[in-house]
This record gives C-alpha cells, structure tokens and sequence, in this order.
C-alpha cells in the first residue's frame, strides 16, 4: 500500500527527553546533566505511550537540568507558529489535513509529498522560529525553540488518514483547550 499521508508529532525543546521514563525514541543520551536521571529509554511503540503511568516528578527534576529552560509557547507564540506553518505550506506546496499546536508540541497530518516527511518537518520548523523572531516574540539567542527529532506515522489508507485527522483535530481537548481551527489546513478528500 502507497503512503498517502504523515502524521507527525514534534516537540518543542524540552518537551520530550531522551530518558523519559514513559520511553522516548533515543538510543542515546547525549546531556551529561539529564544522564544522571538514567538511560535512553527506546520504545518500539506504535501507540502513544504518553499516559503511561511514570513518576512525574522525577521528570520535571530532569527537564530542570536541560541546558535552556523548556519551551512552553504562548497563545501569541503559538499563532506566530501558525503563521510560519502557512508560510512553510505555501513554499513547499504542502497539503495539511490537520494541526494542533500545544503549548509543548505539534500534531500535524501531512498528505504526501514527494519530498521526505522530516525535511517537510524541518521545513516547518524553520519558518515557524523565523515568525516567531520577526513577531519579537523570539530571541536569536542560540537557544532552541525546537526538538531535534519527532514522530511520524506512516498513514496508508484513507480510513487511517481520517482517524489520524480525528485525532489532531480533539487533541487540544485533551490539554483543556477549544479546537483548534488554521487557514492552511485543507480538508483531505481521500
């Protein structure tokens, strides 16, 4: 079966470490700072692992020993998120089926493209941190606003696609917060 779509899911800095105890997709981790609360915790999991049961304190200890505070965006930086997502989806003639962007991370179904899904993410990323700078509403500081890696789905059929869409669609309600509703997602017609 032909990839008809991505769900894709990347974090800001800090959202996720390597040794998160409810698994992470590192081999690897690279901190000194953050090797004393334990090992890369890999996980080969299909399904989000992010309501497993884990001491929730020990992860905040480990996400105050990062090099740079955790990002953690705003309303007004959240919307200067958006408007680099348009921006990224125009230049790249990407087509976006559905968008939630969290305070911490970013849900995103992506239709094909004949350009690799993770340089459509950092593609994405790259014009969101540039509105955010041009709305001052981020310093050029050396500090990062995003994660290295995310997350991505492989979506094979048009009943995933739409499950997908229905997912990234309600996760903001998940958090507290309303549906979320941006001007460059286009409705997937698969």
């Amino acid at each position: 079966m032909a990839v008809l779509a991505y769900h894709v899911i990347f974090g800001a800095y800090g959202f996720w470490l390597p040794n998160d105890p409810r698994g992470s997709w590192s081999v690897f981790v690279a901190s000194w700072e953050l090797s004393r609360f334990g090992k890369a915790t890999k996980t080969e999991a299909r399904r989000s692992v992010a309501k497993a049961a884990h001491d929730g304190r020990l992860r905040e200890e480990a996400k105050r020993a990062l090099k740079y505070p955790a990002v953690r965006f705003s309303g007004r930086q959240a919307l200067a998120v958006a408007h680099g997502f348009a921006r990224a989806r125009t230049e790249g003639g990407y087509r976006v089926h559905a968008c939630s962007i969290l305070p911490e991370h970013v849900h995103m179904v992506i239709g094909w493209h004949d350009r690799a899904v993770g340089r459509m993410v950092g593609h994405f990323k790259a014009r969101a941190t540039q509105a955010l700078a041009e709305e001052g509403l981020w310093r050029a500081d050396g500090r990062p606003v995003w994660a290295k890696r995310g997350w991505k789905v492989f979506l094979n059929g048009p009943e995933e696609v739409h499950r997908a869409i229905a997912y990234v669609e309600a996760n903001p309600e998940r958090e507290g917060k309303r549906r979320q509703r941006w001007s460059f997602v286009e409705a997937y017609d698969g």
